[in-house]
């Protein structure tokens, strides 16, 4: 158990030893309490090594062999009979030890060779076998620089050289070929020990290799190197996308500045590396870089302890002024260091600011929201503006119905009070934030209305579009169902209706003419009340609506949305609030739109 390094390192304070003693387990005597030196000991000493175990193996075979051969020579044996049987005691004592170190060289769990003067290979065992590829029968007679790399045979020829001389070199890298099934592994790193062998007169008569596998060391290192590198190429790059990164250990003291702080900063990583962090790099005064004042540090500390006790933290506010004074804002974060035991070794701290690109972006971005918010600001005064005219109209209808009118001109009033509610609705409106969606807050009204009033009143908006193209408008409607009370959204209706005939009336051939249709069924849910599936369809002729525009209809996100595809989005989504929607369908030389809406009645509304 005892090594030379922990020996000097552990002391026994047992007290003296007393032949009268007894052994009393009731109180610690010195061989009690050397028994719980002991297993100290055996937790504090460091495990022996495989090639250790392997000498103190042979060591005890040796000493035991020693042992079980000696012979107490007896007075009465003559002088020439001792003398033969020592020789043959000492026949078998060297072939017992011989047997052993053989046997130990054969086992042992790290790779042995040896070569005679020649340098030929007289010693190959099993482990070296076992890393080579190569079996003990093919390497035996083999010369060793046959055996090892191009690159190492300058090395082995060296160390061979100077081991037959009797200077033994130890700890020499080579590397050794492989054989059969490990030939695609690539070569074998050892680490040797050389061992002159010496006959009775002590001339050296070859070399032994007792050597460590270090290819897995080797390779890790090599990983080690590469990752290492890779992790200087990246955080010291001065390019523009690594961001400003400082770190500190455990401990508080700065390790890390890439080449961004230094940018940043002013200041170089060799005049702030092995500071403390906070108070010499960072501190309100007397410090690399000023923070703004007390708080700010303390808010510094708390974020960077944090992480040192596991908590990280995102986009903390910071700020500091650089070497020349100016004041810098940003965000910290920062991320705790951890080895390979999951220990926290300290912190990485990373600060974000916008590159000038994203600044310029955000500019325009604000310039937009502000521009926006100006046309909305715009859009309100236009509503609030538009309403006064309204009032006028409103005011001089009413004072036209205390007139003697006839009953056309009384029509022609009421159709203008149904247009004059339409526009209000549509006014109401652009206080919507998305209007043009289908979950936007539209909302319907339920009121008593008559559905031929809502027609005539659509069809009025677009009569003097339609008298400059010279088309003709004519409505297919069953009169005993168009002039009964029903009940619904009907400004909402006349407004969807009016879209629809004003596209229908654009994308007319000059001559042309628009035929309004409808159907009503009637489903009864109750004694009372009626639901009225309705479906009123426009055709017109010519080419029809193009595809592009119908296309917009459906894509609520379009950004390249024409006012046209707005006004058919709009109306379709008032639509579906109906339990309807909209078809467009084309025949020969004809387009037709088909809308659908669910509205409701009383009894009497479909009987008559």
């Amino acid at each position: 158990w005892f090594r030379s390094h922990t020996a000097k390192e552990i002391r026994w304070g047992g007290a003296k030893n007393d032949p009268s003693d007894r052994d009393d387990s009731r109180r610690m005597h010195p061989r009690l309490s050397f028994k719980a030196f002991l297993e100290v000991v055996k937790m504090k000493s460091l495990a022996w090594t495989d090639s250790e175990m392997d000498a103190i193996h042979s060591l005890q075979l040796i000493l035991r062999g020693t042992v079980d051969g000696v012979v107490k020579p007896t007075g009465k044996a003559s002088l020439d009979e001792q003398i033969g049987d020592l020789k043959l005691d000492g026949l078998a004592e060297l072939q017992a030890v011989t047997s052993e170190m053989v046997r130990l060289m054969e086992t042992a769990t790290v790779p042995i060779l040896a070569v005679d003067g020649n340098g030929l290979v007289n010693g190959w065992n099993q482990k070296a076998a076992e890393l080579t590829g190569l079996r003990v029968d093919d390497a035996i007679g083999r010369h060793i620089l046959t055996l090892v790399e191009e690159s190492s045979v300058s090395v082995v020829q060296r160390m061979l050289y100077l081991a037959l001389q009797g200077k033994e070199e130890k700890e020499v890298r080579f590397e050794v070929k492989t054989h059969g099934p490990k030939r695609d592994d690539g070569p074998v790193i050892l680490v040797v020990n050389a061992c002159a062998s010496r006959d009775l007169h002590d001339d050296v008569v070859g070399v032994c290799f007792v050597a460590q596998d270090m290819t897995v060391h080797k390779l890790v290192m090599d990983k080690f190197t590469r990752v290492e590198g890779d992790y200087k190429a990246i955080i010291h790059n001065p390019n523009p996308l690594i961001p400003p990164i400082f770190g500190a250990d455990e401990f508080g003291w700065c390790c890390e500045w890439n080449a961004a702080m230094t940018k940043l900063t002013g200041w170089h990583k060799e005049e702030v590396l092995d500071k403390m962090l906070l108070g010499e790099v960072f501190d309100s005064r007397n410090a690399s870089c000023l923070l703004k004042n007390k708080d700010a540090f303390v808010s510094l500390c708390a974020v960077i302890n944090s992480a040192l006790a596991g908590k990280e933290t995102e986009k903390a506010p910071f700020g500091f002024f650089d070497r020349s004074g100016k004041y810098t804002e940003c965000l910290l974060s920062v991320n705790r260091r951890q080895n390979e035991d999951g220990l926290i070794t300290g912190v990485f701290c990373f600060i974000h600011i916008p590159s000038h690109e994203l600044q310029q972006a955000l500019q325009v971005q604000q310039a937009s929201e502000q521009a926006s918010l100006k046309r909305l600001k715009a859009f309100s005064y236009m509503r609030r503006a538009i309403n006064n005219p309204l009032s006028g109209m409103l005011y001089s209808r009413k004072a036209l119905k205390n007139t003697d009118l006839n009953e056309e001109q009384m029509r022609q009033i009421h159709v203008s009070d149904n247009c004059h509610h339409q526009l209000n609705k549509i006014l109401a409106d652009l206080d919507q934030d998305s209007i043009m969606e289908k979950s936007s807050c539209l909302d319907l009204e339920m009121a008593e209305f008559v559905l031929q009033d809502v027609v005539v009143a659509a069809v009025s908006q677009v009569l003097i579009a339609c008298e400059g193209k010279g088309i003709r408008v004519s409505c297919n409607l069953p009169e005993r169902f168009m002039k009964k009370l029903i009940y619904g959204d009907g400004v909402r209706l006349q407004q969807i209706l009016s879209d629809f005939l004003s596209i229908s009336v654009k994308f007319s051939p000059v001559g042309g003419s628009i035929e309004i249709s409808a159907k009503a069924t009637k489903n009864s849910i109750g004694e009372n009340l009626h639901l009225i599936d309705l479906d009123l369809r426009i055709k017109h002729h010519g080419l029809g609506v193009p595809a592009e525009l119908m296309a917009q209809m459906f894509e609520e996100d379009d950004m390249q949305q024409s006012e046209e595809g707005l006004g058919l989005l709009v109306s379709r989504n008032l639509l579906r609030l109906m339990n309807g929607d909209v078809r467009h369908l084309r025949e020969a030389g004809m387009s037709i739109f088909i809308l659908t809406a669910e509205l409701a009645c009383g009894p009497t509304a479909m009987e008559h």
